[in-house]
């Protein structure tokens, strides 16, 4: 990872001041002089709702270890995040910026530009060494965050033992692997701890699975705490207990069903915004600040605890006049909730928290008195005379010098969006986004619809199929552009035997939103499901979708369905294709090998063959166990005869496959060829013995005679010896 060095100054202060105090005593002390270097751990709480810790509200759940850290630090009553998503609000926690600025918008379509000043990177040009122990893939290096970081710890990929291999990784995990990094550090040092597990699914383990039956997001919640307390033990119990601070918050709430939302992303209400903020100095004062502040307060505010000059860049302010009973500047706190707008083209939210009011402006604005509501029940908008209200917001964005979309938006991974997906993001990459929005594109509007869409798709799971249909039905009856009631309903018709009624649901669907890439994508799925290779063709060839230039998928659903046509020619170019968008694909490359080796074997082009080998073996070095790579290799060294080497790939092949019964049967004769009648026995009886049923009665007579023909040579061989 790159190092930057920053000059940073405090601006408020003249440079002439700065020159003449400077020769009687350094405005900050260096790294050599500092008397007690302070370390910083940094413990984000992912979906983390302020009134689950009971040192906030004690009618949920106990937090012992939660409250321990609150007891010794300020907590503040009031603290906000600027967006209801993991990755953005994570990037104004590490950038002391707004969204606004720093352009971070969701949690696929965007990754922090490298130009910016992360708060690992400003405490290692200041002599820190760094480290990050990441809970989920939301926060994966390839995002951006990991600037600045000696260590980055995304590497949940290697946890076999858990059931979220896939991108998740538990709190117990995560404290293991922050107590290893501590082990081996020397002050100073920053450590920033992300822990995952109340985000939905709400799958706490025993104890609390059995104690929270009815509240499983509590029991999570319980569990992180039960976990932290040991990283919190261990703090206490080590030579760092004296000059640690400990900040911990978390990156945005949980609605649990309030306004109509399940979990978080789409609306900004205090029930995602409103996060816990505790900060724990080494002096242990104990105190509960109510005045409101930020995310972006979290970098300037550690920065003058540590003693450490603040960047220019930061937006947040310190809080530590606050811990002494000093009020803190009134300030416009900005919000945002564009996961929605970014992901799946509705309306956007932005607005701002101001004298205790809360504006969100969307095609049906809100205003809410938060102090006297805080659950934002009554929107008093349509009483109050907005301008001033719009008018700050704008002056607000335009006071913010703004990152460029283009820049930030990033290419589509494949194994990004599986894996978000498996966590509950549902995006939409590069979705059409409309020049102006009415109330019917308000996410107040938009989300129901979801909804409903989810309960039929619920009803249908419990086996309530025909209410399941009835209500999909009622959506489309209403709206003609809710993509998930096609898919929903096509899903449910392919599962329920009626492929034909599926395809139809997702032609129509594509009719009404042309530009779907959430509908186009099951549809060409169900194509190739029913051997539909003609249409595959037509339709992939016809649209001319963003999204096709980004998804390898797309162009192997091509590449496949001309293979089946045999088009040889089309199938390569599309697998080609597919492989400028993912060069790490193995599929990609035994596939363009096992054409090539069919080109070769039809006009014996030289130049085939070589290419089949090269892509076989770019397979094997990008994935040593992926056992069809092997196959196909030793495919190509058979069919030039080299029986040899062919025998070796194969055996690879099986060792990793072992029911692979066409590799016996070709193991078996490439070693009868050669005249190792013994082994070549071995394999045709070891294929007779556990696969005899699988084989058409035509093979099953080639094998009894090739097994026949093995013994009656090894009589002859004995007789002659």
């Amino acid at each position: 990872m790159r190092k930057k060095l920053y000059l940073v100054t405090r601006s408020a202060i003249p440079f002439y001041i700065l020159l003449c105090f400077s020769a009687v005593s350094p405005l900050f002390s260096s790294n050599t002089e500092r008397d007690a270097a302070h370390n910083l751990l940094l413990i984000t709480i992912d979906t983390l709702r302020a009134d689950r810790l009971s040192c906030y509200d004690s009618a949920h759940v106990r937090t012992p270890n939660i409250d321990r850290l609150a007891q010794n630090g300020v907590l503040f009553l009031r603290a906000f995040a600027n967006t209801p998503t993991t990755l953005p609000s994570h990037a104004s926690i590490l950038l002391g910026i707004t969204p606004v600025r720093h352009g971070v918008h969701d949690n696929y379509n965007f990754t922090v530009h490298e130009d910016l000043l992360t708060l690992a990177e400003h405490l290692k040009n200041n002599g820190y060494s760094t480290g990050a122990i990441i809970g989920a893939h939301p926060l994966d290096s390839r995002f951006g965050l990991d600037q600045g970081f000696d260590a980055y710890d995304d590497d949940y990929e290697k946890l076999s033992s858990q059931k979220f291999a896939h991108g998740e990784r538990r709190a117990d995990e995560v404290t293991q692997k922050a107590i290893e990094w501590l082990n081996v550090q020397k002050s100073p040092w920053f450590l920033w701890t992300h822990f995952y597990d109340p985000h939905d699914a709400y799958e706490p383990p025993e104890p609390y699975r059995t104690e929270y039956r009815e509240r499983p997001y509590d029991g999570e919640v319980a569990f992180v705490d039960r976990e932290l307390g040991k990283l919190l033990d261990y703090i206490d119990n080590s030579n760092f207990k004296k000059n640690t601070l400990v900040v911990l918050t978390s990156d945005h709430g949980e609605s649990l069903e309030e306004h109509g939302e399940k979990t978080h992303g789409y609306f900004a209400y205090n029930s995602t915004l409103w996060v816990p903020l505790i900060i724990a100095t080494t002096d242990g004062k104990s105190k509960r600040v109510e005045q409101y502040v930020s995310h972006i307060d979290i970098f300037p505010t550690a920065c003058d605890i540590l003693d450490i000059p603040l960047p220019q860049s930061l937006q947040g302010i310190s809080l530590v006049p606050s811990f002494d009973g000093k009020n803190l500047p009134e300030r416009v706190l900005y919000l945002e909730s564009l996961y929605p707008h970014y992901s799946r083209g509705w309306a956007p939210q932005q607005g701002f928290i101001f004298n205790k009011e809360k504006y969100i402006e969307s095609p049906i604005p809100e205003l809410y008195d938060i102090e006297q509501d805080f659950q934002e029940i009554k929107n008093i908008a349509q009483v109050n005379n907005l301008g001033s209200y719009r008018k700050k917001l704008d002056e607000i964005l335009q006071d913010q010098p703004r990152r460029e979309e283009k820049s930030l938006r990033k290419k589509v991974d494949r194994e990004s969006l599986e894996k978000l997906k498996s966590l509950g993001y549902i995006s939409e990459p590069y979705v059409t986004r409309k020049r102006s929005y009415g109330p019917q594109d308000d996410i107040k509007t938009m989300l129901p619809y979801h909804r409903k869409a989810e309960k039929a798709l619920s009803l249908h799971n419990s086996g309530d199929v025909d209410r399941g249909i009835r209500l999909l039905k009622e959506i489309l009856s209403e709206r003609d552009d809710i993509d998930v009631a096609y898919i929903y309903l096509a899903g449910i018709y392919d599962a329920t035997g009626q492929p034909e009624p599926a395809l139809e649901m997702l032609r129509l669907g594509l009719k009404n939103l042309p530009y779907s890439y959430r509908i186009l994508t099951p549809y060409i799925e169900l194509l190739q499901k029913e051997g539909n290779y003609d249409e595959i063709i037509q339709v992939i060839s016809a649209k001319k979708l963003l999204p096709m230039e980004h998804d390898a998928e797309i162009w192997i659903a091509l590449a496949q369905a001309f293979e089946k046509k045999g088009d040889l020619d089309a199938a390569i170019a599309a697998y080609e294709k597919a492989l400028t968008i993912d060069d790490e694909y193995v599929l990609i490359y035994t596939s363009l090998g096992e054409n090539h080796l069919t080109r070769y074997l039809k006009t014996k082009d030289r130049a085939s063959y070589a290419r089949s080998i090269a892509y076989f073996k770019k397979a094997i070095a990008l994935d040593p166990e992926y056992a069809p790579a092997f196959s196909g290799l030793g495919d190509v060294y058979g069919q030039a005869g080299d029986l040899i080497g062919a025998i070796s790939y194969w055996e690879k092949a099986l060792a990793l496959n072992p029911e692979q019964y066409v590799l016996i049967f070709n193991l078996g004769l490439a070693h009868f060829n050669t005249g190792n009648t013994p082994k070549a026995l071995e394999y045709f009886e070891t294929l007779k013995k556990n696969h005899y049923s699988q084989l058409p009665v035509q093979q099953q007579q080639v094998l009894d005679d090739l097994i026949a023909t093995c013994k009656q040579k090894d009589q002859e061989n004995q007789i002659f010896f």
